[in-house]
């Protein structure tokens, strides 16, 4: 758990009543308001740095979970903090806008600006792992209820000075065999398969919320940051195709795609990067919160035969 108490002032754009596609005036992610946000590091597409003609663009997040390390930080072994069983967690927060359109979500891109889009988000990731971060997490939030406070889609990049335990508990479980592969084999079989192709999309049989989806291309490399273009070009027009489906079947409800990739360091066989679509159409209650386990409504194969059919629509 990280306690980010600066998170707490960040704004919040989305309209009270139902969401249109609609522009505010007050979205600093638009096209024309580049001076609204931290100055950018980052952006695709012809133009100065906070100058409008970009088509992807990188900001700092002016709200972040995790910030720069203080020089003692680094050399210190010990403290107040793990002595009690926290540490203060350093790295570094990053917004990328996927778009100047206000409307444009991952699942409205075209085949080149969805690549376009996951290839910059690859490479801030390996921009944060050179720099010397022990993990990188990239993810999107899409609906209020899925965590964004901005309604302009965007993704996001926290790099983190410590790995944590959840992803060595994947990385573990994975150590012997590609539960990912193993996974599709399964969902060929039992006709989970939602989108076929050379990254396809399909409900895992265990799928943490109703709806959920996981792609993955067929390669077995276990970092996102090393995966190659021709790899993040299949991937990209996987991932639009699944969110597609999913909007087809269910509007546009909220959902986050997390991308999950193995730390430096690993090699194949040790994992295999993949990227979760999880719908918040539920909550976590009272039960889940007391047990730790989660409950899904929606059987994976009626998921399945939804999301296909919407996908074929």
């Amino acid at each position: 758990m990280i306690v980010a108490v600066e998170r707490a002032a960040r704004p919040f754009t989305f309209p009270a009543g139902p969401a249109g596609d609609v522009e505010p005036d007050d979205c600093p992610f638009c096209a024309g308001r580049e001076q609204m946000t931290p100055p950018e590091v980052h952006r695709t597409g012809p133009g100065a740095a906070e100058t409008e003609g970009w088509r992807v663009r990188v900001v700092p997040n002016l709200y972040p979970i995790v910030g720069p390390a203080e020089p003692h930080e680094r050399a210190e072994s010990s403290g107040f903090g793990e002595q009690h069983g926290a540490t203060r967690v350093s790295g570094a927060h990053e917004v990328i806008v996927l778009s100047p359109d206000h409307n444009a979500s991952f699942g409205n891109l075209d085949d080149s600006a969805a690549t376009e889009v996951l290839t910059v988000i690859r490479d801030r990731v390996r921009f944060h792992i050179e720099a010397g971060h022990a993990y990188v997490q990239a993810f999107v939030n899409h609906g209020k209820a899925a965590g964004a406070s901005i309604a302009h889609p965007h993704a996001q990049v926290v790099a983190l000075d410590l790995v944590p335990h959840a992803v060595e508990a994947a990385v573990e479980r994975l150590a012997s065999t590609d539960l990912v592969a193993r996974e599709l084999a399964d969902a060929r079989r039992d006709d989970l398969v939602v989108v076929d192709g050379p990254a396809p999309a399909w409900s895992p049989f265990a799928a943490l919320v109703p709806y959920g989806m996981r792609v993955a291309h067929r390669s077995t490399r276990a970092r996102f940051d090393e995966a190659t273009d021709a790899e993040i070009r299949v991937v990209a027009v996987g991932l639009r195709d699944a969110l597609k489906a999913l909007r087809s079947a269910l509007g546009d409800v909220p959902y986050n795609v997390v991308i999950r990739t193995a730390p430096p360091g690993r090699t194949a066989g040790e994992f295999h990067w993949h990227a979760d679509v999880l719908p918040r159409i539920t909550l976590v209650a009272g039960f889940e919160e007391g047990t730790g386990i989660l409950i899904n409504v929606v059987p994976p194969e009626q998921a399945a035969a939804q999301l296909r059919d919407a996908a074929a629509s």
